[in-house]
């Protein structure tokens, strides 16, 4: 699975049911109270800086509250190292989405962005979730240059800080944070992970993508077979063996696929090789009769095409023998 952390991130997320069982559980009540979640719609688009798409995603969601429109942006970090400029970044990214806004519609008010970041770390980070935190502000002048300075808060939501049972949202939402939580900390085979009230709850097409993720995870295989084995309901236990049976033939299938088109492209290397090979010695064979063996010897170590090629061009301009000896 290329870019696994983005792709059940995005496969769960981009559904605006779960993201909302997850979100009303992590902002402050009155502001969760306030917003319309029936409302809530994914939105197109991904505004990350290109360095950052192999260790974050984005999803972008508006909804209704108090009968306007609001943002809600979140970043998932995949990174496991802290960073402390983090503030920056976003203000980057919700910029974006204010000059995507505003390409649309020149003349609408810029919607409020409300910042969330959910962070796949092992350890809790020390982040402060203010902007403001990032700047240099001299002694003593706080308060007069605060009116100059831009600020905003952003809500920072570490699973590391989030024990398994404390993640809220639907079946599908809790188990993909649980099995992204577990997969940091080498815990994917817990039982807090194989919750089997939950995952009967999931949709086989969630459950077959947290599957293929715990699989290309540092995990032991026999060990996933035992535990699988050790599932209490037939069915789902069915599903799970059938489902890494089949993802594993995958595996196997594209295996042989790649080793297939690499012998092919080998086997097409050397055709190529022997045949530009032999009709270099053909040409000289016409021009001079007799090749001694030392040449034919040395001809045979060549396997460059563009330099056969060259050779084969050599044979039939060199007045000898010698200055063709020579060419090579």
């Amino acid at each position: 699975m290329h870019q696994p952390h983005d792709k059940l991130f995005k496969a769960s997320f981009s559904d605006p049911e779960t993201t909302a069982g997850f979100l009303r559980s992590q902002l402050p009540a009155a502001l969760a109270a306030a917003i319309d979640w029936c409302s809530l719609r994914l939105q197109p688009g991904s505004f990350i800086d290109s360095q950052f798409r192999q260790s974050e995603s984005d999803l972008l969601f508006h909804a209704r509250a108090a009968g306007h429109s609001v943002a809600f942006y979140l970043l998932f970090e995949h990174q496991t190292t802290e960073d402390r400029h983090l503030a920056l970044r976003l203000l980057r990214y919700m910029v974006r989405i204010w000059e995507n806004h505003l390409k649309q519609d020149a003349g609408a008010a810029l919607p409020v962005i409300l910042p969330v970041v959910i962070a796949q770390n092992e350890r809790s980070w020390t982040l402060i979730p203010d902007f403001a935190s990032l700047l240099e502000i001299p002694p003593g002048l706080n308060a007069p240059l605060r009116p100059f300075i831009p600020d905003f808060t952003f809500r920072l939501i570490q699973l590391a800080e989030i024990p398994f049972d404390a993640i809220a949202g639907t079946p599908a939402g809790i188990m993909t944070l649980r099995v992204m939580k577990a997969e940091r900390i080498a815990a994917l085979l817990d039982d807090s992970v194989w919750d089997e009230v939950l995952m009967m709850q999931l949709p086989r097409e969630t459950l077959e993508m947290l599957i293929r993720y715990m699989l290309r995870a540092d995990i032991d295989k026999g060990a996933f077979d035992r535990k699988v084995r050790s599932v209490a309901h037939r069915e789902l236990q069915t599903t799970a063996m059938t489902l890494a049976d089949q993802l594993r033939e995958e595996g196997l299938q594209k295996g042989l696929q790649k080793g297939l088109q690499e012998g092919l492209q080998e086997g097409l290397q050397k055709g190529l090789q022997k045949g530009l090979q032999d009709g270099l010695l053909e040409a000289l064979e016409i021009r001079f009769t007799s090749i001694p063996d030392g040449l034919r010897d040395a001809i045979a170590t060549v396997h460059d095409l563009n330099r056969l090629r060259r050779l084969h061009k050599a044979a039939i301009q060199a007045a000898t023998l010698e200055e063709f000896a020579r060419s090579l």
